[in-house]
Parts: structure tokens; C-alpha cells; sequence
């Protein structure tokens, strides 16, 4: 089996800056790989809550950290013109030395795009802009030049300075199983897969679909990296479990958290075995909800009982 990255997933909601840098640096000291934060202008479905913007706290926690990788699961393609979001990227790359990760999909949320006036459209016409914008940043990030003449975005001849660092740039991330629009951007753009918890019930055919499209477009499969998005109800012991178990439901019970498909409740050794089971399917990378937010105590039982035993 090959090594598991593993990283967690805290949506900013209700959370102050202290409280995410306090879970950046935890995760950091205890040697978990990654963080990923939403973009969204306000917490979806509970806009009196407070929520920091995505791409202003990646920032600040990368410069609070000295290891972790900080990334967007995923950043919303319709908030920023392509050759805007590249020169961020590019920046944001040097500035962390590496270890900013580049999540991107074609937006999700139709109501706080009609709130702030921003434009939305058709899935198909979200993964036309989406599909755009990716041949925008990927020669940003290979030439630190951008010269493109898209239906939505045109850029002409503009200067990507400081471009990609030498020798990498920030790793491509596309998010979602759609077959007919976003599966051939990932095969055709994305260094990472991430599929997301809606779709944990289909993993092993989206893999197979993927693997066809790939071959279709003349792509190796193995050179894209595939990432799961798992919601984790990892409980310290069998008399805690019920009472984990319970609040998981509560927070993650919805459909769309794929809470039961994704496999991931019960105690350390099961929660081990079931990582086995999706790295054994291909997956090298998960991405985990937690059922309480990523507390100390989880975050601990996920370093020292869970990724120990991988």
C-alpha cells in the first residue's frame, strides 16, 4: 500500500482566527499533512454566523505555519477573474514555499451568488468558465505567462511575475465525479482528484470512468493524484462510541456527508482498516470532516492511533 496523506477539512464557520490557527498549528506539531478551508461569502444555509474569507485566511495560516500544507476545498471559480486568481496563487506559492494547494471547482452555492449580484448560469456553462479558467492558470503556472481567448475570459500576453518556482508549482486540485462536464477537466488539467463525500457510494465505477476518460484524452491515470473527502467519527474507545456516533449523525447525517457510505465510524483500529480499503482502491489522499470540528482530542487520536497504525 502506498503511504496515505491525510489532512483535515475545518469549514471556518463560527470559528475566530485563534481558533483556526490554533487547529493549523495542532495539526502541524502532531504531523498531519494538510488543512482546507470553504469559500463561501457566508456560511451556506446559516448566513448569521460568522465566516472568515477563504482565501485571506489560507494566507494568514500559512504564514502562521512553517509545515503544513493550507489549501480550499475548493475555491468558487465565479469569486475571482482567472488571471487575478493566478497571480494569486503564484504569490501565495512563494510566499509559503510550497505549500499552498491550489482547490478550484465551478461553484456550488446559487444563492449567494444572486445575494451579491454575481453571475451564475447552467452547470454547463459554470464548467465552460470553469474549463477556461484552468488553461488560464495552468500557463500562469507553466510559462508565468498568459496569453488565452476563451467564450468567457480573455487575457492577452499577461506577465505572470514572480511566475511558478523553479522546478514546481502549486498542485492543481478539481473536486467532483460529474461524467460529462468535470471528469474530463480532471483529466485533462488536475494533478489531484478529490471526490467528494456525495459521491463515496459510487467510488470504485467514477475511478473506472475516470481511468476510460484518461485514456480517451491520452492521460496516465497514475500521474493524477486520487483524494477522497471522508467524514471521520473517530471515537476513543467502545464506550465513547455511541455518544460520537450520535453527533456525527447530527452534524453529518444529510445525505450529501455520505456519513455511512464513507465507512469512517468507530475506534482507531476500524478507522484504520477502512483507510486501508480506500488506498487499496487508489485513493493516496484523504480528506476529513470530523464530527466535532477537529477538537484537540481528535486531531490527537487521529496522529497517534489512526495515521500510526497506516
Amino acid at each position: 500500500m502506498a503511504d496515505l496523506d491525510v489532512g483535515v477539512y475545518v469549514p471556518q464557520i463560527g470559528f475566530t482566527y485563534r481558533d483556526m490557527l490554533h487547529r493549523a498549528l495542532r495539526c502541524e506539531s502532531l504531523g498531519i499533512g494538510s488543512l482546507w478551508l470553504y469559500d463561501h461569502l457566508y456560511a451556506p444555509g446559516a448566513p448569521e454566523y460568522p465566516s472568515m474569507e477563504a482565501w485571506t485566511l489560507a494566507t494568514a495560516l500559512l504564514c502562521g505555519t512553517e509545515r503544513l500544507r493550507v489549501g480550499h476545498m475548493v475555491l468558487c471559480n465565479q469569486f475571482r477573474h482567472p488571471a487575478v486568481l493566478a497571480k494569486m496563487a503564484t504569490t501565495l506559492d512563494h510566499i509559503s514555499g510550497g505549500r499552498f494547494q491550489f482547490g478550484i471547482g465551478s461553484g456550488s452555492i446559487e444563492d449567494e451568488h444572486r445575494r451579491a449580484g454575481l453571475e451564475w448560469g447552467s452547470f454547463a456553462e459554470r464548467s465552460e468558465r470553469l474549463a477556461e479558467t484552468l488553461e488560464i492558470v495552468t500557463q500562469a503556472f507553466a510559462m508565468g505567462r498568459i496569453d488565452a481567448q476563451g467564450r468567457h475570459y480573455r487575457v492577452r500576453d499577461v506577465p505572470i511575475t514572480p511566475g511558478p518556482r523553479e522546478g514546481a508549482r502549486p498542485p492543481i486540485v478539481v473536486g467532483g465525479v460529474g461524467e460529462k462536464y468535470t471528469l474530463p477537466l480532471v483529466a485533462r488539467y488536475a494533478d489531484v482528484w478529490n471526490v467528494p463525500t456525495y459521491a463515496l457510494g459510487d467510488l470504485r465505477r467514477k475511478v473506472e470512468v475516470l481511468r476510460g476518460i484518461c485514456a480517451d484524452v491520452g492521460r496516465d491515470p497514475d500521474t493524477i493524484v486520487m483524494s477522497v473527502e471522508v467524514v471521520m467519527a473517530l471515537a476513543r474507545d467502545d464506550a465513547s462510541l455511541p455518544e460520537v456516533r450520535r453527533l456525527a449523525e447530527k452534524r453529518f447525517g444529510g445525505k450529501g456527508f455520505g456519513l455511512h457510505d464513507g465507512g469512517l465510524i468507530g475506534t482507531a483500529p476500524a478507522i484504520a482498516d477502512r483507510l486501508h480499503e480506500l488506498a487499496d482502491i487508489g485513493f493516496t489522499q484523504v480528506v476529513l470532516f470530523t464530527h466535532d470540528r477537529a477538537s484537540d482530542e481528535t486531531l490527537d487520536l487521529l496522529a497517534g492511533e489512526v495515521i500510526a497504525r497506516l
